[in-house]
């Protein structure tokens, strides 16, 4: 194994080079045959180095990393509603512009906002099951770690400091890693900042990929806006030049200026190319303006939590960080500044977006491990051995990669899979009110729901202010509840409403298992009792 920066093109003082073909031959020469050949070996033994340097070994152990993660399948309650829009646009070639799957808001406006991502996500439901869901959170998991691995590498100019800053930054953006649409848009965000790197770095085509993405994006994932937010800082912040103590800013050319407003103007220009014109592109806004009951109650907009390990982990990189600045005055350009505070500030006011201050975080943090770890040398590198390793690690993968059954039983645990078989079998009369995280499984497995994750539907039809009255044991939460003629409950086994059921005269439990329980109405015909169920 060997050390210092990663052998990526791009990067400083560590490209992938290849033997420079030396003076033409003479005329007379041309006739001699081998040259080609060679070259063609030379370069082939070239590009066996990069794929088994030590910077490429390290890049496998962060996909181990996220494979260790990925393998016990966290699954987000949305993950259902996602794979059933994703199915139904495959299966009917329609973008959907109502509800279709609640009886409470069924037919309001609404639209597949993530479309693009939630069909990636139905089709490989529908061919590799559990499983291959799993697989897909192991890869994309492995795909940003590797995309922040370069990104910090590109800014650091060290391989070492750009695994480490990654290595440290897993621990907070781990917990995000779920089979979401936002896992595509984090991937497009770490690439929009590797592009706009190798902008700063003098390298010019690497900006023109960005008008492509931004068109995926924009139908993948509203985070698109933190994008275009990314180049607008990185633009506004090098319309000048200034040094002001620790912080620097170079300003542009008048060629590079030019070349960066026409690619984000080009950004712009494909916002409106979706199904659904521009309304994909003012989603975020109508997010952020439009639905305070969402943001105020579920869990992901929360502000960070500093006690639990998450909150103490993203404190210690924030406190650390200025520590050492007013230790080694390290000077910094001012963008990445810029967005280091925003996405402080943004993690500080909303748990989810612990998401933008990872990849924010990442260069600042690679420079500053850079002071201390040696760059990579090609000339001591142990390819052989680097090949032993990543070659262990992906077997290791390979192997213990887990079976349908255990994925099973972990989606068994936290959703209500047997009270839906029951349900199947002693089908009990509806409406039918659900706890809001099994309204998602409720929906895939065929069944019309009270609610689900789809936040912004239920919230502009006011069923989520209700939900919230009903759950939250309110004054009047049982007459709210009769108003919507619910006449059964599918509720988590340890939600309050389930105990005050419990304690009713005129609610039954019919259904209980560790997951959920089932309630219906007394007055109802009755319905027979799962022997040994209750």
């Amino acid at each position: 194994m060997s050390q210092q920066n990663i052998a990526l093109p791009g990067t400083r003082g560590e490209g992938l080079s290849f033997p420079s073909p030396g003076p033409e031959a003479p005329a007379a020469e041309a006739v001699v045959a081998p040259a080609r050949p060679v070259a063609s070996a030379s370069r082939a033994l070239e590009i066996l180095k990069w794929v088994f340097s030590f910077p490429a070994m390290l890049g496998t152990f962060l996909v181990g990393a996220a494979f260790y993660a990925g393998r016990v399948f966290t699954v987000d309650p949305d993950m259902w509603w996602h794979i059933t829009t994703g199915q139904t646009i495959l299966a009917t070639h329609h973008w959907p512009t109502v509800d279709p799957y609640s009886f409470t808001v069924h037919g309001q406006p609404w639209i597949a906002f993530e479309w693009l991502g939630e069909v990636l996500i139905g089709a490989v439901a529908r061919i590799g099951g559990v499983r291959g869901l799993d697989a897909l959170v192991i890869v994309l998991g492995g795909a940003v770690m590797i995309a922040l691995y370069v990104f910090a590498t590109i800014r650091a100019g060290n391989s070492k400091a750009g695994f480490l800053a990654a290595a440290v930054l897993f621990a907070l953006a781990n917990p995000s890693f779920s089979m979401r649409p936002q896992m595509l848009g984090y991937l497009f965000l770490v690439l929009t900042l590797i592009a706009l790197e190798l902008f700063r770095q003098g390298k010019r085509w690497p900006i023109w990929f960005l008008p492509p993405l931004f068109l995926l994006w924009v139908n993948t994932h509203g985070s698109f806006i933190v994008g275009l937010g990314v180049m607008l800082v990185y633009l506004v912040c090098g319309l000048k030049g200034f040094r002001l103590g620790a912080i620097e800013a170079k300003q542009w050319s008048a060629k590079e200026r030019i070349r960066l407003e026409s690619v984000f103007l080009l950004c712009l220009a494909v916002l409106p190319i979706t199904p659904y014109g521009t309304r994909l592109a003012v989603y975020p806004f109508d997010m952020a303006l439009s639905q305070p009951i969402n943001v105020a109650h579920i869990l992901e907009w929360q502000p960070m939590p500093f006690n639990l390990p998450g909150g103490k982990i993203f404190l210690a990189v924030v406190l650390g960080f200025f520590v050492v600045q007013m230790i080694f005055d390290l000077k910094w350009r001012l963008a990445e500044l810029v967005l280091f505070l925003s996405g402080v500030v943004m993690a500080c006011l909303h748990v989810r977006f612990i998401l933008l201050f990872v990849p924010f975080c990442a260069p600042l943090l690679a420079v500053v491990f850079a002071r201390w770890l040696p760059r990579y040398d090609r000339k001591i590198d142990k390819y052989i051995l680097n090949a032993a390793l990543m070659a262990g690690a992906i077997a290791a993968m390979v192997f213990y990669f887990p079976s349908k059954t255990f994925l099973d039983k972990k989606v068994a645990k936290e959703f209500p899979v047997n009270a839906v078989e029951y349900l199947r079998q002693h089908p009990v009369a509806g409406p039918m009110f659900n706890d809001y995280g099994f309204g998602g499984y409720l929906l895939w497995s065929g069944r019309k729901v009270f609610i689900d994750g789809r936040g912004d539907v239920y919230e502009r039809g006011g069923v989520l202010s209700d939900y919230l009255h009903i759950t939250m044991l309110e004054p009047g939460a049982l007459t709210v509840l009769r108003n919507y003629g619910i006449q059964s409950c599918l509720l988590d086994r340890n939600a309050p409403l389930a105990t005050v059921l419990a304690a009713l005269p005129d609610w039954q439990r019919v259904y209980a298992d560790d997951t959920a329980v089932v309630f219906v109405r007394r007055q109802m015909p009755a319905t027979k009792v799962a022997a040994g169920a209750v």
